[in-house]
């Protein structure tokens, strides 16, 4: 079986939740291919590399060799084009230091966004799986219109926890985030959403391009 190591450059540390995501696409399109996962963690050279893509480009590649690199931005406020240049420009600023193809990621409007449509997910990281609380899920169509889709999936793990206010004090959403992308099984459901398609479209080609569809 051949390996594939592959490294995820994020903005921070909750965005992790996407590994599960790109494990699943990897492994959509790669057969026989055992998926090794890293997040660069580069928190504790936050200072030294603030505003400074290239060089949080480069020490990714340094501390964690892959044959892969992920590089996430969320869209937040701006359009998902512009975020997709922001990264090719600081791709091509260090073309001379990269020898691995690069993928960008970028959810509309955010991570949280692509762990919005899983109600069984929701209530097992909730760690009430058998709640009956009823969770009214946006619409999968108009994921990318949810104005702050952190926020959205904060609440819907509290309401799934069937915990009281008191017991919430001590409830952590951020934690249960990297649960609920974990017990998805399925991500095909994102399809729908232009950003998940344009970060599965530019995966395929990278595959192609490198000749890994073979394995």
């Amino acid at each position: 079986m051949i390996e594939l190591r592959y490294t995820l450059l994020s903005d921070g540390s909750s965005d992790r939740a996407l590994i599960p995501i790109l494990n699943w696409l990897l492994k959509t399109h790669l057969n026989d291919c055992a998926i090794q996962p890293q997040w660069a963690d580069l928190r504790p050279f936050d200072k030294s590399l603030r505003n400074t893509f290239e060089k949080r480009i480069k020490l990714s590649l340094d501390l964690y060799p892959c044959e892969l690199l992920f590089i996430h931005r969320d869209a937040e406020k701006d359009p998902h084009k512009t975020r997709i240049n922001e990264i090719c420009n600081a791709v091509t600023q260090s073309a001379s230091l990269i020898s691995v193809p690069t993928v960008c990621v970028v959810p509309v409007r955010m991570t949280e966004a692509w762990l919005l449509f899983d109600s069984v997910a929701l209530r097992k990281a909730a760690s009430n799986p058998n709640g009956k609380t009823p969770l009214n899920l946006p619409d999968i169509r108009r994921l990318e219109d949810e104005p702050d889709p952190k926020n959205v999936l904060y609440e819907l793990l509290r309401q799934a926890s069937g915990l009281s206010s008191r017991r919430l004090r001590t409830f952590s959403e951020s934690e249960r985030t990297h649960r609920v992308s974990e017990l998805i099984d399925d991500f095909s459901h994102l399809r729908t959403l232009a950003a998940f398609g344009s970060l599965e479209s530019e995966l395929q080609d990278v595959i192609e391009r490198q000749g890994w569809n073979f394995f």
